[in-house]
């Protein structure tokens, strides 16, 4: 295997190295020395940008190198482009100790200050100038300062008099954008990094066409040819071959390459220092510097929406994730188990659903498991969330068609309540309440748990699940819990509730507090729905019936929601397990979105006075017209008497 330029999605198309140092370190002198190949004996303070000859380096990349000042006074404007920067070469001179000192006490902890997270490359300069008597090894110089700052890359000593590495120092500056160290490979361990794994995990499969889990002569030479355009001689496919097996017999078996195999040959690449090879495969891939699926292949226009439309996982996409379920359901027992998602996700960065807002959010099994419906109820809630993200992990795990096919726009809920009809299969549910109604252990009892009295929570989360919807397919149900302290940022945002197809009021039935709180929550939402014009329906839900209601509990809850037009509350029993069919309901109302929208007193005002305003209207277009018709009739009237004259 061997490197070639790549034009693919995950390479750069420019590289831009910001050369950085104190007065009189040469910063100047190693650019043009390495630009012109010559020393010019007057350089100015600051160089133009200065761009090195195209075909200078082997990847056909062009590289821009940027000079900078070293007045106090210019620091803003030098900060401003190690902001830019995909290299940073920091100059000292070899000749000035006090400039070595200065790497560590000022542009180094400088550079961590602006938080300038690229490639480091030291060079030390005027090599020609240094003291034969005072011999000190560059390693016995920069060991230490390495440990110190992990980020330098390498080190390096020039002479742009002497045309001594000069042209180096900027070769290994490039280097360290185009294919660096850090994301492949783990120096301590000795190790493909994780990530690095996974990545070509993926490219294994892709190129084991016909499934037997390796890669026979045929797959090998394929796989060549797509990345380094260039196919391989029988002899050298028997030569690579061979290479593996002296070292790792399992890498190679009777079909061919295995993926242990193909691991074990990019970390020789990589330790004998060819890192362009695997950063060629990587990128012809589609994979970035961070080992992720470059932007191209998911640009933002695919995702593009108005705060009020979803998007939602197509046909074609939840068929492809049901046949992936049952790929990796290796014991067949209708569900994956924890080993068998990270086996399922082992063709990914990592597995998407260890952290919040995923993790504990649908129904798990005994053993910690996902049913089917669990597993594409997650994919649904990742899709509402983070559609670019879900359609990222489609890809990684195999999805084959084109990523627009994953995922769908839905229409918009302000058109949905027009047509008073909703096409969605996934509704959001925001549930608000004060603290101690139980929102948390109706989420927990939402995903088939056991009640527990755990107290009350501040943090907001998620839970999703299907839901049996009478008559028709089954509908997937997000639900959302919005602390009580929570609820005032909500609605600081104009559009908050847009993405919000109902909201669930929920209070302690046995504390009057808690029905007061929540009764301000559902006027706060009304208030905010009527002034954004993300109107929402609206559902009342008195928890804990399992003990007595404050008196006048049921006659004050159906006054209110009977002045605001909407039902009354449900009763249900998390602690029972008595919720009244409370789910259905909820993708009931969702499903009807012109129904249950709460009216405040200002906005029935507001809707009376329009009224007003339009009969008014109404009045004076008829009687304008009455005018016309009248006029109309005379002047006929007038001309058949003249005539008759």
């Amino acid at each position: 295997m061997a490197a070639a330029a790549v034009d693919c999605p995950g390479s750069l198309k420019s590289v831009r190295i910001v050369v950085v140092g104190d007065k009189g370190t040469g910063k100047s002198s190693l650019i043009v020395a390495a630009a012109t190949d010559s020393f010019p004996p007057n350089v100015p303070p600051v160089l133009p940008d200065t761009k090195l000859p195209f075909e200078f380096f082997p990847d056909g990349i062009p590289v821009t190198i940027v000079d900078t000042s070293s007045r106090p006074e210019d620091r803003n404007m030098v900060a401003e482009e190690l902001k830019q920067a995909d290299a940073v070469v920091l100059t000292y001179a070899c000749d000035r100790p006090e400039t070595l000192e200065g790497l560590t006490t000022y542009w180094l902890p400088e550079l961590r200050r602006l938080e300038v997270k690229v490639p480091i490359i030291v060079a030390g300069c005027k090599l020609d100038f240094r003291d034969d008597n005072n011999q000190v090894s560059l390693e016995q110089v920069m060991s230490p300062i390495m440990q110190q700052f992990r980020e330098i890359e390498t080190c390096i000593e020039c002479s742009a008099l002497k045309q001594l590495q000069a042209q180096e120092v900027f070769y290994y500056a490039q280097k360290t954008v185009l294919h660096p160290t850090g994301p492949l490979f783990d120096q301590e361990a000795q190790a493909l990094k994780p990530r690095c794994v996974r990545a070509l995990k993926r490219i294994f499969i892709l190129c084991d066409q016909d499934r037997d889990g390796a890669l026979s002569e045929a797959e090998l030479n394929d796989f060549q040819v797509k990345c380094f355009h260039a196919p391989l001689q029988p002899s050298e496919i028997e030569g690579v071959k061979r290479v593996v097996q002296e070292k790792l017999p399992e890498g190679v078996n009777e079909r061919g390459l295995t993926v242990t195999g193909f691991l074990f040959l990019h970390a020789l690449f990589i330790e004998k220092g060819r890192l362009e090879t695997t950063w060629t495969v990587l990128r012809k891939f589609g994979y970035n510097n961070e080992i992720r699926l470059a932007d191209e292949l998911l640009p933002p226009s695919l995702f593009k929406r108005t705060p009020d439309q979803s998007v939602e996982l197509t046909d074609v996409a939840i068929e492809f994730l049901k046949g992936v379920f049952m790929m990796f359901d290796d014991d067949e027992d209708n569900n994956l188990r924890p080993q068998e998602i990270e086996d399922l996700f082992s063709t990914a960065p990592e597995s998407p659903w260890k952290d919040a807002p995923y993790d504990g959010a649908a129904e798990k099994t005994a053993l910690g498991g996902l049913s089917v419906d669990a597993f594409l109820s997650l994919w649904s809630l990742m899709t509402i969330l983070e559609p670019a993200k879900s359609v990222e992990y489609l890809i990684y795990i195999g999805f084959p068609g084109d990523p627009s096919s994953a995922i769908r726009l839905t229409r918009r809920r302000r058109l949905d309540r027009k047509k008073q009809q909703c096409e969605r299969k996934v509704f959001q549910c925001f549930v608000f309440g004060p603290n101690n109604a139980g929102k948390s252990a109706l989420l927990n009892c939402f995903l088939g748990r056991l009640y527990e009295n755990q107290g009350s929570t501040t943090d907001e989360r998620y839970a999703v699940n299907m839901v049996d919807d009478s008559g028709s397919a089954k509908k997937t149900l997000v639900m959302r819990e919005i602390p009580d302290d929570g609820a005032k940022g909500l609605f600081s945002s104009k559009e908050s509730l847009a993405a919000c197809d109902i909201a669930v009021f929920v209070y302690d039935s046995s504390d009057e507090s808690s029905w007061k709180r929540a009764t301000e929550l559902l006027v706060e939402v009304a208030t905010h729905g009527e002034a954004s014009g993300y109107e929402v329906p609206c559902l009342m839900v008195s928890a804990k019936d399992d003990l007595d209601s404050f008196p006048i509990c049921i006659q004050e809850s159906t006054r209110v929601t009977q002045d605001m037009g909407i039902e009354p509350p449900v009763s249900i029993s998390s602690k029972l397990g008595d919720f009244n069919n409370l789910f259905r309901k909820i993708v009931a109302a969702a499903q009807h979105p012109h129904l249950s929208i709460p009216e405040t007193e200002a906005g029935k005002s507001r809707k009376h006075y329009n009224r007003l305003i339009n009969r008014s209207l109404m009045a004076v277009s008829i009687g304008a017209a009455a005018v016309v018709v009248g006029l109309a009739a005379y002047r006929v009237y007038a001309a058949r008497k003249s005539a008759s004259a």
